[in-house]
């Protein structure tokens, strides 16, 4: 009999079982699709030679993830490029805010009404970032907090919605740009805690950066994979589970998956009845003749380019995809330009480019003239640049990755009381009502994400309970 099996080679199932293995305990992985990555995959896509990543590209909670940093993933081919600056967010009149590694850099591009306000907010816990994501990322009670004083801080600053935080600055460049950060969870600014996620990606940005790994995020997939087989576990991909009984005897199961997948699967009935889950996602993925041609020089520099015109335009978009269950007309948009840094990822002088939009969840329009529309604003000459493009809905993405429900990436609505306790309000969210399965997705705290947080959270639990049977 196994010690645990890990259903899911996502990010946080890889990491679960690696984390059990290290601890001697005997690990079975098992993988529906016939590679693992979950959300952290690299395909051509479009044309032979594009190498495209299908959902996550830039990874600033990766490398700041005190799991992954415990791991000896660069001995196993992981390597982070960086850009020359983490993220841009360019404006239609050709100017453009920025996130820079330098708190100075980034608070001189909002102009010299908020350089003052943006410091202050968040130099106070750039020393101690270290100990803040543990904290921050390890909660709820999988480990009493290092430094509480610092968490409470950040608590403070960052509970209350984006929108109350964004007052604070005068000026549209920084509104925007922050609001910006918020989007990237797909949560309206009004939102409880969302103050606190554009908080984490900014100090995540002058941390340690917002990189891609070398060759495509298959690449943390593949070390973390290596890693697990080195300690003897095993791996078994093309193999869908469909009930429990379809998994081998063991003392646990960790599912990397969906609360409702779960259930189904372990039978526990309408257990996560409650659980809701956010709007989806509409994205292209591009095979380029050239760079994307931004009128903002800081833009071309950029690994992320954020696209909003101004923090209003951004928060229509969020609403009308969040509430109002329709297909925004200037949709906000997260884009990636991992050749900017790593040009093996496409053949010589062309590029890979990434870009998606927030619709309602299971839309089932074609979002790609509204995006290109917008993406001329801040880009013209866009669409000449364009080989060829791949698209996909929230119907493709859940196709793709069943943890993807209604094309939700986050794996659930990161909005309410669900932005902390998901998927059920439980001091011990990785358990179920059936005492030897457990959850390990971005379900579960501290939320989506390529982290492996969630996972190496949930190996806690399951350890400490493989321990005392």
């Amino acid at each position: 009999m196994l010690d645990a099996v890990v259903v899911g080679a996502g990010p946080n199932g890889l990491t679960a079982a690696v984390e059990l293995a290290r601890r001697g305990f005997s690990v079975a992985l098992f993988e529906a699709r016939d590679t693992v990555g979950g959300g952290a995959r690299t395909e051509e896509l479009t044309l032979p030679g594009f190498r495209h990543d299908p959902c996550s590209a830039a990874h600033p909670l990766a490398i700041n993830s005190p799991a992954f940093r415990a791991l000896p993933l660069e001995r196993y081919g992981l390597t982070w490029l960086h850009a020359d600056l983490p993220m841009a967010h360019p404006f239609p009149d050709g100017r453009a805010a920025v996130l820079a590694r330098s708190v100075a850099e980034t608070a001189a591009s909002f102009g010299p009404r908020d350089a003052g306000t943006y410091r202050r907010l968040v130099e106070p816990f750039l020393p101690k970032w270290d100990t803040l994501a543990r904290d921050f990322m390890s909660l709820p009670l999988t480990a009493l907090p290092r430094d509480p004083v610092t968490l409470a801080r950040f608590g403070l600053a960052g509970l209350p919605p984006a929108a109350l935080l964004l007052r604070r600055f005068r000026d549209e460049r920084a509104r925007t740009l922050f609001a910006g950060l918020v989007a990237h969870v797909m949560a309206p600014l009004s939102g409880f805690a969302t103050g606190a996620v554009g908080l984490v990606f900014a100090l995540a940005a002058h941390a340690r950066g917002w990189p891609v790994a070398a060759g495509g995020s298959q690449a943390i997939s593949d070390a973390l994979a290596g890693y697990l087989t080195d300690l003897g576990g095993a791996i078994h991909t093309d193999y869908e589970v469909k009930r429990l009984d379809d998994l081998p005897p063991a003392r646990s199961y960790i599912f990397d998956t969906s609360p409702t997948a779960l259930a189904r699967i372990a039978g526990l009935g309408n257990y996560y009845q409650d659980y809701r889950y956010g709007p989806g996602v509409f994205k292209i993925d591009y095979a380029l003749d050239g760079p994307v041609p931004w009128t903002a020089p800081e833009a071309r520099r950029a690994g992320t380019v954020q696209i909003g015109a101004d923090s209003t335009e951004i928060g229509t978009a969020l609403r009308a995809a969040a509430r109002e269950g329709r297909a925004p007309d200037r949709p906000f948009m997260i884009t990636v330009q991992p050749s900017v840094v790593d040009p093996g990822r496409a053949p010589e002088g062309k590029h890979v480019f990434w870009a998606y939009a927030h619709v309602p969840s299971g839309w089932t329009g074609d979002l790609t003239e509204v995006m290109e529309r917008q993406l001329e604003r801040f880009a013209p000459g866009f669409r000449d640049r364009v080989l060829a493009r791949a698209t996909a809905g929230p119907a493709e993405l859940a196709a793709r990755n069943a943890n993807y429900v209604g094309g939700d990436i986050g794996t659930g609505a990161v909005s309410g009381l669900q932005v902390m306790l998901r998927p059920k309000l439980s001091l011990f969210p990785y358990s179920t009502p059936h005492s030897a399965v457990f959850i390990c997705s971005s379900a579960t705290p501290p939320g989506p994400g390529v982290h492996g947080m969630s996972g190496h959270n949930a190996a806690k639990a399951v350890w400490r309970r493989l321990r005392q049977s």
